[in-house]
């Protein structure tokens, strides 16, 4: 799959068709309504409104016909609960104090719902949460227990847990559509609509099965990718050639008499969890489940897969179930759009869609996230604003999920703390020209040598058009990508004399974000 600039280009302007409504300029809502819908690991790549080859997903291309779609934005801690934290304060990880998984969010700092809320809106968290403390600055929550099922999901709520029959994303938007119907109208609300697909496991809705089940879907190019010059990648191990039969594929390989894999842990039982998942699966779904899973778990029996061929056929039952999953998200956010229509809620309400970080389709044999390449550094993100953010825009400025507390505070007219680090976008949302912006965004990883799949911590700088990141911890290598020329970033050319000017700008540059957002430790 080919992703350059060039063709991305080309693509908004056919897929967008028609000319920037002009923005709203008197009687301008100084209040508006928020619903920030957040997936996880959705990666651009699976989003048809950024050009997917793989898939369709209507009703968020929607919102990019409807209002802004961003081709640069971007996470600053390549991880689920990290992002989430530095979503909530607009702060970077070593502030906020959730620099990996483990780590508890410290619920009792300044976060944009506290102050939303302080200034008279009503709040909500509805799905995934993921911070190991207890959610503050919301009127309601129902929050998904640690990463959450796909089926029979368990929900906290401030007085007891329970079970919700049904399948994760619908119950989700059920939470969440009977919410609104509770909300006083003349009063202003943000909603946090958060789902847990497609994270991994990747189980689909059993309505979904049949989607792609006769197709052979394109592998990517460097999907053999042996890492000549980044010994960081590799060292890492999520390569989906190591993927979990029984976990991620839904194979018990004690049934089948073959050999699991080995998924990026250690010391995880992924058949046991595989068990417990298909548990929770009702009579009539298991029914659905076996008949469509048992063929092809006979297959690869049947051709005593090896290699390539095995590497291939792992690719295929991966993407098809993450697509799947997106199918159902996609689905879900139409039934809320169909509702804000109905409900009269959608011209004064700001609809935003993101993912909490990119995620690995395949490129370089990859699944999972957590470097600072494209893949798993891009953020999807398009926001809906009618009559204030121009439809069918598109906005190539370097943003990072950093700005969004600062930028939902500013719309509705709450003061900014100092703290906060992020910037505002309310500027580039309303379409004007020669806003001030950053040339270049930072980002830090930390979850290494604990955690999953051995990514190296690392830190970096991004402009727009080359990237230089440090490895460090137990390695000390460094690399250096020409985005333009180099997409897909399989040429370190750190080391290379031609680019010896770009390297040392490139290193006063990553110095000069190092101090200002005060990242000088390790």
């Amino acid at each position: 799959m080919k992703y350059s600039v060039i063709f991305i280009g080309f693509f908004f302007m056919a897929f967008l068709g028609c000319k920037p409504e002009a923005p709203r300029e008197e009687g301008m809502p100084v209040r508006p309504n928020i619903i920030f819908i957040m997936t996880d690991d959705h990666a651009k790549a699976a989003v048809s409104a950024y050009g997917s080859e793989l898939l369709q997903t209507p009703h968020i291309d929607r919102l990019a016909r409807e209002g802004m779609l961003f081709t640069n934005s971007f996470v600053t801690n390549s991880i689920c609960a990290p992002s989430r934290a530095t979503i909530l304060t607009g702060k970077f990880s070593h502030l906020n104090g959730k620099k990996d998984n483990e780590d508890v969010f410290d619920g009792d700092q300044t976060t944009f719902p506290k102050l939303l809320q302080a200034a008279g809106y009503t709040t909500a968290m509805i799905g995934k949460w993921h911070l190991r403390s207890e959610p503050q600055g919301f009127d309601f929550y129902r929050i998904l227990e640690g990463q959450g099922d796909y089926y029979a999901p368990e929900f906290i709520t401030r007085h007891d847990t329970t079970v919700a029959a049904g399948y994760v994303t619908d119950v989700i938007t059920d939470i969440a559509l009977g919410y609104l119907d509770t909300l006083d109208r003349d009063q202003p609300f943000c909603i946090m609509y958060h789902h847990k697909a497609p994270h991994r496991n990747w189980m689909p809705n059993v309505e979904d099965l049949a989607l792609f089940k006769e197709d052979t879907l394109p592998v990517p190019e460097n999907f053999f990718d042996r890492y000549q010059g980044r010994e960081a990648a590799k060292q890492a191990e999520m390569r989906i050639a190591e993927m979990w039969l029984s976990m991620d594929l839904k194979m018990l390989p004690h049934q089948y008499d073959v050999e699991d894999g080995k998924g990026g842990s250690d010391n995880f039982d992924a058949e046991k969890d595989y068990q417990r998942n298909y548990s929770r699966l009702t009579a009539e779904q298991r029914e659905a489940w076996d008949a469509h899973y048992g063929p092809v778990n006979d297959q690869y029996k049947k051709y005593h897969l090896k290699g390539k061929d095995r590497a291939l056929w792992k690719y295929q039952r991966y993407i098809k179930d993450y697509l799947r999953c997106v199918k159902s998200v996609d689905d879900n956010i139409g039934r809320l759009l169909e509702y804000l229509d109905k409900s009269g809620l959608a011209e004064n309400t700001m609809v935003i869609y993101t993912s909490d970080q990119g995620f690995y389709l395949g490129e370089h044999g990859w699944f999972d996230k957590r470097f600072m390449y494209e893949e798993s550094l891009g953020m999807p993100l398009i926001i809906r604003y009618p009559g204030v953010v121009p439809a069918g825009s598109v906005n190539d400025q370097l943003v990072q999920n950093l700005d969004f507390a600062p930028t939902f505070l500013d719309f509705a007219g709450v003061e900014v703390p100092d703290e906060i680090q992020g910037e505002s976008m309310k500027g580039l949302l309303s379409g004007k020209k020669n806003q001030p912006w950053r040339d270049g965004i930072y980002y830090h990883y930390y979850e290494y040598p604990h955690g999953w799949h051995k990514v190296k911590r690392h830190y970096g700088v991004r402009t727009d058009r080359y990237k230089l990141i440090h490895f460090y911890h137990d390695i000390d290598t460094w690399e250096l990508y020409d985005l333009e020329n180099d997409p897909h970033e399989m040429n370190n050319l750190y080391g290379h004399a031609a680019y010896a000017d770009i390297r040392e700008g490139m290193h006063q540059k990553l110095k000069e974000l190092r101090t200002y957002y005060g990242d000088t430790d390790l």
